[in-house]
């Protein structure tokens, strides 16, 4: 009897290690405050790819939301926690994640995400909740088409594709352009057909697909050669990005100029594509060495001290006012209601990092401008600022 007695004690000691050891497993979507109630704080979803094919994208997006919690952590007198979930960058983890920031976080409002694939994906999750979403850089017009709930504080990709064939014809000179894009991609696909309607489907010389994670590019890159464009344009992730450029210089493709968009602002294009990604040009939405206004101070400020020295991308400073359009609307609610608070995204109007931002009928941020750049000895740098009249 003592040694079952004994067997026992030992077995029940196991099991409540088991059961400690369970609750340590993950901390995702934890805080300091997470046994408060809604009552007591105000809680902020960052839907982001803190892992996967964007994590380093989502990452950059999620430092500028924390810069923004440190310069403005409480709204209607209550302290604001994030509660951060990860997307994975993937479609179907991003339904899931969504679902746990309605639902087991109990989330007031949402911001993020960097992809315009995982927003969509996750767009009927946050209407159904009645949950409003922010979204950063997801550029694709899907994103808010058709949901009451998303909104976003980027330009989109119509805006965007057409601002870089004008910007390739009127200032590079160019009029023939070949297309490596990535088939896999909402995102890419969406782009490739806004810049050949604007740059004309004749100047378009030749094509070539990829696959996202695809890490050989030599066959395409041959292939649209052949048809001697001025010009390659390459929408898709900055690692697929960087790899191309690198592969087009050992190919003895010198000469070739590089276009892209907005994913490319990454440093990790340029840790894998080297001296090939050099004199590349894309579009971003700000520039930290450009004429500073009140609010980029603050931003630049509160960012340094927080994580030192200056953003790594734009999409930083998207994140940021993802933010605080999510602050202010609730300010202008003066409540947490879902409906309410999406009725006051409608109608909000405010100055941010990347500009004045207010939302049209489908919720998307009206913007007019663009900024270009490029490499220059391994860093990103300003060229220009385009304006859409």
């Amino acid at each position: 009897m003592k040694k079952f007695l004994a067997l026992l004690l030992a077995m029940l000691m196991l099991m409540g290690l088991a059961v400690g050891c369970s609750k340590t497993e993950s901390n995702e979507g934890e805080n300091t405050e997470n046994e408060a109630t809604n009552d007591d704080v105000i809680r902020i979803g960052v839907f982001e790819p803190l892992s996967g094919a964007n994590a380093a994208g989502g990452q950059m997006e999620y430092e500028g939301i924390q810069a923004a919690n440190a310069v403005k952590g409480e709204v209607l007198g209550k302290k604001i926690v994030l509660v951060p979930v990860d997307n994975k960058s993937d479609d179907v983890e991003a339904v899931n994640a969504a679902a746990r920031l309605c639902n087991a976080e109990n989330v007031d409002i949402v911001v993020g995400s960097w992809g315009s694939s995982v927003c969509i994906a996750a767009g009927a999750t946050f209407e159904e909740a009645q949950v409003p979403a922010i979204g950063t850089s997801c550029t694709n017009p899907n994103v808010t088409l058709g949901n009451d709930y998303y909104f976003r504080v980027c330009y989109l990709d119509d805006f965007q594709g057409t601002l870089l064939a004008n910007y390739a014809k009127t200032n590079l000179g160019v009029s023939k352009a070949a297309v490596i894009y990535d088939v896999s991609d909402t995102y890419a696909v969406g782009l490739y057909k806004y810049f050949k309607d604007a740059f004309g489907e004749e100047n378009i010389v030749a094509e070539a697909k990829f696959n996202k994670g695809d890490q050989d590019f030599t066959a395409q890159i041959s292939s649209v050669m052949k048809a001697e464009p001025d010009v390659i344009f390459a929408p898709g992730g900055y690692t697929e990005a960087g790899l191309m450029m690198k592969q087009a210089r050992e190919l003895s493709y010198e000469d070739i100029l590089f276009l892209g968009a907005d994913t490319w602002e990454t440093e990790a294009m340029i840790e894998v594509g080297g001296d090939a990604v050099e004199a590349c040009r894309f579009t971003t939405f700000f520039d930290a060495e450009a004429t500073p206004t009140a609010e980029s101070e603050v931003f630049l400020k509160a960012y340094a001290d927080l994580f030192g020295g200056s953003p790594k991308g734009a999409v930083t400073a998207l994140g940021y006012d993802a933010y605080m359009a999510a602050v202010a609307a609730i300010e202008a609610a003066g409540t947490t209601d879902g409906p309410a608070l999406r009725d006051a995204l409608a109608s909000l109007e405010i100055n941010g990092v990347t500009g004045s931002c207010k939302f049209d009928e489908n919720g998307d941020a009206i913007k007019n401008s663009a900024v270009i750049k490029t490499v220059t000895d391994g860093k990103f740098t300003y060229v220009d600022t385009v304006v859409v009249e």
